[in-house]
């Protein structure tokens, strides 16, 4: 009997500006990607919005549930001090 083969990890650059109008397409891009391992560049964030955060958060959570990674490969430092002051440790997140 043949094994599955995992799928192969994919990667998703976030756009620069992160707010209320990018988290439908933020959750749409990142639903396409389910079923691989994810790494995600967040260098060129320049504006993190809440909305967003928990769009990322949520994907986080079903990515866990169907036992698969889900790392920041870069992060910028808005993107790292937003996550902060939002009482998010980005650290355990990064590859």
């Amino acid at each position: 009997m043949a094994s599955k083969k995992p799928a192969a990890a994919k990667s998703l650059n976030l756009a620069p500006v992160l707010d209320l109008n990018e988290a439908t397409a933020l959750h749409g891009k990142l639903m396409s990607l389910r079923g691989s391992d994810l790494m995600i560049d967040a260098s060129g964030v320049e504006r993190v919005g809440a909305q967003c955060v928990q769009v990322l958060m949520a994907a986080k959570k079903n990515w866990d549930e169907d036992k698969l990674t889900f790392k920041f490969s870069k992060v910028s430092d808005t993107f790292s001090k937003t996550m902060q002051l939002i009482g998010i440790n980005i650290e355990p997140l990064l590859a």
